[in-house]
């Protein structure tokens, strides 16, 4: 059989996701106790290449996946010569089509690639488990049966994905000593410090990801429970949630990751409003084998998006050179490039770094002088934007969330403005802050804002985040230190920046009691300041 080429196979691939997806979408997630239905796949010009499979996961539920296996292996085989195995679970409410592109090419240089639909997503059986122990039952399960029923190599063993999939696959990479690479995209280290940062529920994240689920899957109770006591503000319940959060951190597993010695990949997004940038640097840093970490514009999966589509993309590439080095041992170089790459979002190429120490190795510090006082409540007019679509506008468009600097209501907002820059300041990394607050109530939320302003004093969005408290004494005065999200920016010579500081955004859940006021202030014994990253030149 004469087999297709490149570009056909490509084109191929994006029509049997369509149908696919189209398909699915027209049927409804299977009910907790339904028995999945076979997925028939459209003729393509795959050939024999693509099949479907009911492959078993743990607790004697189905998994709904797909193989993909290179030229003249047997598909329906482990006899013959061996191919190193990458297995791809799904991303959060995605069905298993998802990385057919990606799939298919890895396939054409010569890897067994296996991916499935996620417990407990459309015809996936059991319940979404949000990467609890099931989950990684599950990855562990499916590379048992792909051992057993295709041409894989038992020690050239890979695991990857897109958000949902990569936080499992490092989930995996600390329970499974079989799997030797990871390539984890857009992914979580940290699940309590992605959507719990600053002691701030994140709003929007946490809605979005709920609701997908629904619609796509069957959340099991323990997913239902956690998701209203914390979108429900319940504090009684936080220690329940940081618990169930860690059990699904590949952070609170390192220990066992570096042992087994997988070498990693990571991937995110600057904008990311789900998984933010910065647990993921935190955790790159403590990370003892092989390590790469990549850093570009854009919002929760957007820098991996058009990859699924099979078109030419950045991070995609990556992947593949990662792969081929340690599961094929290939001296491609990737592993003697600097480890730590990043892309700013004014798109000038990419920067190698030896570690993320490195990064933003000089520091500008702004004093945040005076004494300013805002009422909680109202918002603005600053804000973060809305999650995915922002910062996605940002990525393609460049056209992050603005605002009016001058005409913002200091009522509402305190406002600090940096001197015009002479030359260009490329912010590399993390931003923090030092204040201190005095509240008039016990609790309180306040979001700081990091804008580029303009000579017109339209300021655009660098970067954010959120800060919660509880148990506060009103009147009496405490410091405040946050970390500003991740992030790299080139500020043209001529502009300022500016810090803003209210008290409401959209992203987040506040918890501002009715009439509260914060007041900002510089004591001379510890002086406010930001501490902004500079890139050393």
């Amino acid at each position: 059989m004469v087999r297709p080429k490149p570009a056909l196979r490509t084109t191929a691939s994006i029509t049997t996701a369509v149908a696919l997806l189209a398909g699915g979408a027209l049927v409804a997630a299977p009910s907790a106790g339904a028995a999945p239905a076979p997925l028939v796949a459209p003729a393509s010009a795959t050939g024999g290449d693509l099949t479907f499979h009911d492959i078993p996961g743990s607790g004697g539920i189905t998994l709904k996946g797909n193989v993909f296996t290179p030229a003249g292996a047997s598909a329906g085989s482990s006899a013959g010569a061996k191919h190193p195995l990458i297995v791809f679970p799904t991303s959060w409410a995605m069905p298993q089509i998802e990385y057919l592109a990606q799939a298919q090419k890895l396939a054409d240089s010569g890897y067994v690639v296996v991916s499935y639909t996620s417990r407990g997503f459309w015809r996936s059986g059991g319940n979404i488990e949000v990467a609890g122990p099931p989950d990684i039952a599950d990855a562990s399960a499916v590379i048992d049966w792909a051992l057993e029923h295709t041409p894989a190599d038992p020690d050239r063993i890979g695991m990857g994905g897109v958000s949902y999939g990569a936080g499992i696959s490092l989930l995996a990479a600390g329970h499974d000593p079989r799997i030797k690479a990871v390539a984890a995209l857009s992914g979580w280290a940290d699940l309590i410090d992605s959507i719990y940062s600053g002691r701030t529920q994140h709003l929007q994240a946490a809605a979005l990801l709920g609701g997908a689920g629904v619609l796509t899957g069957r959340p099991s109770d323990e997913l239902t429970q956690t998701l209203k006591d914390f979108l429900g503000s319940k504090l009684d319940k936080e220690p329940e949630m940081i618990a169930w959060g860690k059990k699904r951190s590949p952070l609170t597993y390192l220990d066992r990751i570096n042992a087994n010695g997988a070498a990693i990949m990571m991937g995110n997004a600057w904008g990311d409003t789900i998984f933010p940038p910065n647990q993921y640097a935190s955790f790159y840093d403590k990370l003892t084998g092989p390590k790469r970490l990549e850093f570009r514009p854009g919002d929760h999966a957007t820098a991996e998006a058009t990859g699924l589509l099979g078109l030419p993309n950045d991070t995609w590439t990556s992947t593949r050179r990662w792969f081929d080095r340690y599961l094929k041992g290939e001296r491609n170089g990737i592993d003697t490039e600097q480890p730590v790459q990043l892309k700013s979002r004014t798109d000038k190429g990419y920067e190698g770094y030896p570690d993320w120490k490195s990064v933003g190795a000089l520091k500008n510090r702004i004093p945040l002088d005076g004494t300013k006082k805002v009422w909680a409540n109202v918002d603005s007019g600053a804000n973060g934007g809305i999650s995915i679509l922002s910062n996605a506008l940002d990525q393609f468009l460049k056209l992050p969330p603005t605002v009016s600097v001058p005409l913002l209501p200091r009522t509402f907002a305190s406002v600090w403005q940096s001197e015009r820059y002479a030359t260009e300041q490329q912010i590399r990394g993390t931003s923090t802050l030092h204040t201190t607050v005095t509240s008039t109530k016990p609790s309180g939320t306040l979001v700081a804002y990091l804008y580029d302003v303009g000579p017109l004093g339209i300021g655009k969005l660098v970067s954010n985040a959120p800060y919660t408290f509880h148990g506060q004494t009103p009147g009496r005065p405490f410091p405040v230190d946050l970390e500003l999200f991740s992030t790299a920016y080139d500020v043209p010579a001529g502009h300022r920046l500016a810090l803003v500081i209210d008290t409401v955004d959209p992203l987040y859940i506040e918890h501002n009691p009715t009439g509260a006021q914060l007041t900002f202030s510089s004591p001379g014994t510890d002086p406010s300041h930001l501490s902004v990253p500079l890139r050393e030149k």
